[in-house]
């Protein structure tokens, strides 16, 4: 990877870790790593573009149905395909549809941009996490294959323990805290070619454990905020993003952030 390279352009494909989610906004909506990519970004280049086609709780096959085409008509300088984990925590799950899917997406979006992004997507340490920890290995070991046959590079936030420490984590358990997406952008930056600016690997300092009347109002409020509502979603088969556009629709100029 060429260091320091120019990109004028960003197109980010998937679901809820692309949207940016539990990374909130003092006015409610969510930032997340992309959009902190997309910052950094346009902070070097006049112009830059860019586009958010993430919707939460997309699985692989609507990714590839409402998104990827989409993208693919954009021939950005970069694009960031994350998806396929949505399905892997299913209770049911087909990997060899979800390989399937996923060969397909790639094979659409790496011949029309400049530089195709894949990632092992990374987990929170806990007994979901060992649940699931087969499926997932499964799905990266594709990401991994796909990208050596496309030429697109992979960003292994999977294979950093930093980011599977449940700190790292809101409270739903599911998405990446503020620190969580600041990582992951700048693990995308290096993997773009960039200087670092931090080490995202480095671990959190170390802390004394919470007690056991802490963890079970934890356990308390998150099936009650999110394990309930998440079964019920299932049960009648609905999903968050349902309804729900993306937050970039369309590859269009990057205004900086104030505080950028």
């Amino acid at each position: 990877m060429e260091m320091n390279a120019t990109y004028t352009s960003l197109v980010a494909v998937g679901d809820s870790f692309t949207e940016g989610m539990s990374d909130r906004l003092p006015d409610g909506t969510y930032r997340g790593w992309a959009d902190l990519l997309a910052t950094r970004l346009a902070a070097r280049t006049h112009d830059f573009r860019y586009a958010n086609l993430a919707v939460r709780g997309k699985l692989i096959g609507q990714i590839v149905e409402e998104q990827v085409d989409v993208a693919a008509a954009m021939k950005a300088d970069v694009v960031t395909l994350v998806g396929g984990l949505n399905d892997t925590l299913r209770p049911k799950c087909d990997m060899g549809r979800v390989r399937g899917l996923l060969s397909e997406a790639v094979e659409k979006l790496a011949p029309s941009c400049g530089q195709l992004v894949l990632m092992r997507s990374p987990g929170r340490n806990g007994p979901v996490m060992e649940r699931f920890r087969p499926r997932m290995e499964e799905l990266f070991g594709y990401v991994d294959e796909l990208a050596a046959r496309h030429g697109a590079l992979v960003v292994d936030l999977y294979g950093a323990p930093a980011l599977g420490d449940q700190r790292m984590w809101d409270v739903d358990r599911l998405h990446l805290t503020g620190e969580g997406h600041r990582r992951v952008a700048e693990a995308v930056w290096q993997a773009l070619g960039m200087d670092p600016e931090d080490d995202w690997r480095a671990p959190l300092p170390p802390a004394l454990p919470p007690g056991w009347v802490t963890r079970r109002i934890g356990d308390a409020r998150f099936a009650r905020e999110h394990l309930g509502p998440w079964i019920g979603r299932r049960l009648t088969g609905r999903s968050s993003g349902d309804g729900r556009p993306a937050k970039r629709p369309d590859l269009l100029p990057y205004q900086l952030p104030p505080e950028s």
